[in-house]
């Protein structure tokens, strides 16, 4: 009779082999941090659905949940952290100094780093921004900690971990990712990737004024003027209530043009597939998807889109997906709530037609209510 065999060790590397116990300094980084970006006098709403997602976590790990602001003194400042207590900060910290006045990035990156470690949070998340990448990046790179960009999902482990997941290998694998033994653990998430939370009337809680340590003879970028992008208008996906998007299905970029129709008809926007920008069909200001816009409206009807898992977690927050394609296992049927089988450059002229007796050239509020 032969000796049971021995199981295999298991293979080297990977999370199994991580080593969990976090070192000792570390152990004192606690609560749930969510930078509030504000510029030009704004905030960006990303800040206001992170916020939402921040408190899922705090809640989850019995922490409290901090707005962190960081701009010039004055109105703007004020009126961001009164907001984040709205949207259920438990605690705001500020650093307000007029050389915060316009975005640079060594000024923030130095007010951010400060107060991490000063104060020690165990999660930082950003919104992916423009501004939010270039500061999460540069934040990550000093704090010496991991950075997991795009995330499309947050989480907590059964240990307490962040779980952050993101597409990888262009959008054809999901993965989660985990800062195990370093602190902050930090992830940014593009605009209305999370739902927007309610906002609740509370009046402000406590705020934790920090002092910048950097003065403006130390912060070599000036800003000299400001001239605001003359195409920053020109598409408005993620925040539309009706888009309209198309794909390699409609054969040709003189078939887009359907698209573009009953978007008009529908007083909807306008988008498309990563391959119809890769083909110069469409520009990438249109693009729909993990490396273009991601998108929540209320109705997105998709024509001749497979249906890829990058697109997916660019649209699967819509209220109600319409998904026409010729092909009935194409995947975009698998997470579609409607399904039209037929060839969109028939069906397309078809919809114009009737979206144009019905409504009004002012109906863009019918189609959202």
């Amino acid at each position: 009779m032969s000796e049971p065999k021995t199981p295999p060790a298991p293979a080297a590397g990977g999370r199994a082999s991580t080593k969990k116990e976090l070192p000792e300094h570390f152990k004192a980084y606690k609560h749930v941090w969510v930078f509030i970006e504000q510029e030009r006098g704004q905030v960006h709403p990303v800040s206001w659905e992170l916020m939402g997602a921040g408190r899922k976590l705090a809640d989850k790990l019995g922490v409290e949940l901090a707005a962190v602001v960081v701009g010039a003194e004055g109105e703007t400042v004020r009126g961001a952290v009164a907001e984040s207590f709205c949207y259920g900060a438990d605690l705001a910290y500020v650093v307000a100094d007029p050389v915060l006045t316009d975005y640079r990035n060594e000024a923030y990156t130095a007010a951010m780093t400060d107060l991490v470690n000063t104060y020690k949070p165990e999660i930082l998340l950003l919104g992916a921004t423009t501004l939010g990448r270039d500061l999460a990046g540069a934040v990550a790179t000093t704090l010496l900690t991991g950075l997991t960009a795009d995330s499309t999902e947050l989480d907590v482990d059964a240990d307490g971990s962040l779980a952050a997941t993101r597409p990888t290998f262009g959008g054809s694998l999901l993965c989660t990712i985990y800062t195990l033994n370093y602190r902050p653990q930090m992830a940014t998430v593009r605009p209305r990737v999370m739902p927007m939370p309610i906002r609740v009337e509370k009046p402000i809680g406590r705020v934790i004024e920090h002092k910048l340590g950097v003065v403006e003879a130390d912060i070599v970028t000036k800003i000299l003027n400001f001239i605001p992008d003359r195409d920053s208008n020109k598409a408005n996906l993620a925040y539309a209530d009706v888009v309209v998007a198309g794909g390699m299905g409609l054969g040709s970029p003189e078939n887009f043009q359907l698209v573009r129709n009953l978007a008009v008809a529908m007083g909807a926007e306008y988008g498309c597939s990563r391959p119809l920008v890769q083909k110069g069909w469409v520009t990438s200001d249109r693009q729909i998807g993990q490396t273009g816009k991601t998108i929540r409206p209320r109705l997105y009807i998709a024509a001749g889109i497979s249906g890829a898992i990058q697109h997916r977690v660019g649209v699967e927050g819509a209220d109600l997906i319409v998904a026409i394609n010729t092909d009935k296992n194409a995947p975009i049927f698998d997470f579609a709530h409607v399904g039209i089988v037929t060839d969109a450059i028939r069906l397309l002229p078809a919809l114009t037609e009737a979206f144009a007796k019905r409504l009004s050239a002012h109906s863009s509020d019918k189609l959202a209510s």
